[in-house]
């Protein structure tokens, strides 16, 4: 009889067993992870296409919404600059005493519902004369006056918030020429001679 060397059985081949089980559970390992890889790419993929769309769609409502605003301020302008020249009667007849009884009531209630939508007047006498803000009509001199100031409002500007729909009308003053200023003094002071 051969002895068959120790831990060995006829039929017993658990060292190759394990062996195939190894390299197959490598390759499906191998298999399992390059699947796994590519699931997650293009997990990333889609997750990166779908933030994409949802910044376009965010972006898209606030163009939207920043257009509709914008339609809706040039609607109310266009519809505030047609009742300028109802404004201006109103204000011709309150100079002349004729608002008076319900068509008072009625001035008063068009000057409100102008206002709440952002009509603003300007122009008043004795402020600076700033070219951005007021049409110089009329011209002269005083020696009342240190700089350029209104003197006289024609017809009242109006804005809409910063946006200038009619400039304020005016007759400017400027200082009698040959008068001194106050600048001026100062300057002689600065180059020495002094009277």
């Amino acid at each position: 009889m051969t002895e068959k060397p120790q831990g060995e059985q006829p039929g017993d081949d658990s060292a190759a067993e394990e062996a195939v089980l190894k390299a197959a559970e490598e390759a499906v390992s191998g298999a399992a992870g390059e699947e796994l890889a590519a699931a997650k790419r293009e997990a990333g993929e889609r997750t990166a296409d779908l933030q994409r769309l949802q910044a376009e769609y965010q972006n898209y409502r606030k163009r939207v919404e920043r257009d509709r605003l914008t339609v809706r301020e040039i609607a109310v302008s266009n519809i505030l600059e047609s009742l300028i020249p109802v404004l201006d009667d109103i204000g011709r007849a309150r100079e002349h005493g004729e608002v008076t009884g319900g068509f008072k009531s009625v001035a008063e209630s068009l000057e409100t519902v102008v206002a709440k939508l952002g009509l603003q007047q300007f122009g008043k006498e004795g402020e600076p004369f700033d070219p951005t803000l007021h049409e110089a009509l009329m011209h002269s001199y005083s020696s009342e006056v240190t700089e350029d100031t209104c003197v006289q409002i024609l017809q009242p500007g109006y804005r809409i918030g910063e946006r200038i729909i009619r400039p304020a009308m005016v007759a400017v003053a400027e200082p009698q020429p040959g008068t001194q200023t106050t600048a001026e003094p100062d300057a002689d002071k600065a180059d020495g001679t002094e009277s």
